[in-house]
C-alpha cells in the first residue's frame, strides 16, 4: 500500500533521576555525598532507508515513545543512557512540527539521519551539588523530560522529471516505453492510483528518473480527484513534462487542457511554474491530432514535442530534450531557510520564560522553563529551597506581588497547587 502522509505523536525518553546517597564506611568520617547522575533518555531518530518507498510502517505506529534513562545509584554510579530509537523512512521524507509549522527535517540524501525528538538529560545526583558552603547536599535532580512533538511526515518522491496531465492522456504508456516501469494501463480514468518511478536513458547514455503521477483534474489543488494527494511529488522534480492528448479523443480541447493544468500547478505552488516545462503532444497517430497541434502552436507560444507513445514515435527526441534540460537546471531547495526549526533569527526581544494568569483566587504559572524546573525538582526540604530560590531568580515572586497576590493564595504549576508564602 502506498502511503505518503501520516501524522504521529513522538515522545523522546525522559532522563533518569539523580540519586541522593552518602558514604557511610566505618573508617571514613564525614564521608559526604555519594549519589550518581541519571542516564540520558533515548532520542527519536529518523534515518533514510533507500529500500523503503512508503510510510506504511509509520501509519501503523501512530505513536513513538522513547525509553527513560537509568536512574543514578549510590557509590557515585551513573545510570546508563537509553538506546536511541531509530525509525527507518524513505528517501525524500519531510517532517513538519505541527505546533510550530516549522520543518524539522528534509531527508533527501541517501545516508541522512536526524534527531526528531531529543531525549532528556539525566538528573544530577547530590555529589554534583557539593560545594564548600554545602559539603553534604541532601537533594538531587529528577531527569529532564524528553521532547514531545506532534509531527506530520510526508513523502515527496525524488525524481528528475515529473509527468503531469489529465487522466488518460498517455503518461503511463509513455513511461512504460522509455523505462522498465510497468504501470497499470487501461482505457479508463485514474488507472494510475500511485506514483510510478522509472529510470530513463537517452541515446547518449544520460540517465534520469521520471515520475508518472496520477492524472490531475480541475480543482486538483483544492482536493478534487487525486491531485491534492500527489501534487506534492512534483515539488522535488527539476523539470516538468506536460503530456497532452493532442487528438482530443475524449472531446477535450488541448488548449484548455494545457491552461487548466498549469493553473492547478500555480494554485498548488507558484514555484512549480518556475520549473522548466516541456509540452509533450501525445496520440499524434490519431486522426485530427495534426490539425489540433497546428492550432495549439498558433495560440500557445511554447515548443511542443509531438509523439505517439503507443507507436514508439518521437520518444528519443523527448528523452534528449529532457536530458539537456536537466544538465542546464540546478536543483533548487524545496524549502526556504527560515522554514526550518533550527533557523537563526536575530532579535533583541527575549522571550519570557513563563506567563502568569489569574483564575479566581488561583495564579496559574505556565512556560517551558518553569515547567521543566518543576519536573526536575525532587521535593525534599533542600530541593524545595532550591526550587523557590530559582523561581525568585526568574522574578516570579516580584511579578506575583505586582499582580496582587497575598499570603495564602494558591499558585498552580502544571497540576500541582502551592500556597504562597513570603
Amino acid at each position: 500500500m502506498f502511503i505518503d502522509e501520516v501524522v504521529i505523536d513522538v515522545q523522546a525518553g525522559d532522563g533518569g533521576d539523580g540519586c541522593i546517597a552518602f558514604r557511610r564506611e566505618k573508617y571514613i568520617p564525614m564521608g559526604g555525598p555519594f549519589g550518581g547522575n541519571g542516564g540520558r533518555g533515548s532520542n527519536i531518530i529518523f534515518q533514510v532507508d533507500t529500500g523503503l518507498h512508503t510510510l506504511l510502517d509509520l501509519r501503523i505506529m501512530r505513536h513513538i515513545k522513547g525509553k527513560r534513562g537509568e536512574h543514578g545509584m549510590g557509590k557515585n554510579q551513573n545510570g546508563k543512557n537509553s538506546e536511541d530509537i531509530i525509525i527507518k523512512v524513505p528517501q525524500g521524507t519531510v517532517v513538519t512540527d505541527l505546533d510550530t509549522n516549522l520543518i524539522v527535517a528534509d531527508l533527501k540524501e541517501k545516508d541522512a539521519s536526524i534527531i526528531i525528538c531529543q531525549g532528556g538529560r539525566g538528573g544530577r545526583g547530590n555529589t554534583a551539588f557539593k560545594t564548600q558552603s554545602n559539603p553534604a547536599p541532601n537533594f538531587a535532580e529528577n531527569g529532564e523530560p524528553g521532547e514531545i512533538k506532534r509531527i506530520k511526515v510526508e513523502l515527496k518522491l525524488l525524481a528528475d522529471v515529473g509527468l503531469v496531465g489529465l487522466p488518460s492522456v498517455g503518461k503511463s504508456t509513455l513511461i512504460s516505453k522509455v523505462s522498465k516501469s510497468k504501470p497499470k494501463i487501461a482505457a479508463y480514468h485514474f488507472t494510475t492510483l500511485t506514483p510510478n518511478l522509472g529510470v530513463c536513458k537517452d541515446k547518449k547514455g544520460r540517465s534520469f528518473v521520471m515520475a508518472d503521477l496520477p492524472g490531475l483534474i480541475e480543482g486538483a489543488s483544492s482536493g478534487e480527484g487525486l491531485g491534492d494527494r500527489f501534487l506534492r511529488h512534483i515539488e522535488r522534480t527539476r523539470v516538468i513534462a506536460h503530456v497532452i492528448d493532442m487528438s482530443g479523443s475524449e472531446e477535450r480541447n488541448p488548449i484548455e487542457d494545457y491552461r487548466m493544468i498549469n493553473e492547478e500547478l500555480r494554485k498548488f505552488s507558484p514555484k512549480l511554474l518556475e520549473k522548466p516545462q516541456i509540452v509533450v503532444a501525445n496520440k499524434m497517430d490519431i486522426e485530427g491530432a495534426n490539425e489540433n497541434l497546428k492550432e495549439f502552436q498558433e495560440k500557445i507560444k511554447v515548443e511542443v514535442y509531438p509523439i505517439s507513445a503507443e507507436k514508439n514515435q518521437g520518444l528519443e527526441e523527448v528523452l534528449t530534450t529532457l536530458a539537456n534540460l536537466l544538465e542546464q537546471t540546478e536543483e533548487q531547495p524545496l524549502f526556504e531557510e527560515d522554514a526550518f526549526e533550527g533557523h537563526v533569527l536575530y532579535t533583541f526581544k527575549k522571550e519570557e520564560p513563563y506567563t502568569i494568569r489569574k483564575e479566581g483566587d488561583t495564579f496559574i504559572v505556565e512556560g517551558k522553563e518553569v515547567e521543566k524546573l518543576f519536573r526536575m525538582t525532587k521535593f525534599t526540604d533542600e530541593g524545595i529551597k532550591r526550587f523557590t530560590k530559582k523561581l525568585r531568580a526568574l522574578g516570579l515572586d516580584e511579578k506575583l506581588e505586582n499582580m496582587g497576590i497575598e499570603e495564602g493564595d494558591k499558585v498552580k504549576i502544571l497540576s500541582f497547587e502551592f500556597e504562597y508564602r513570603k
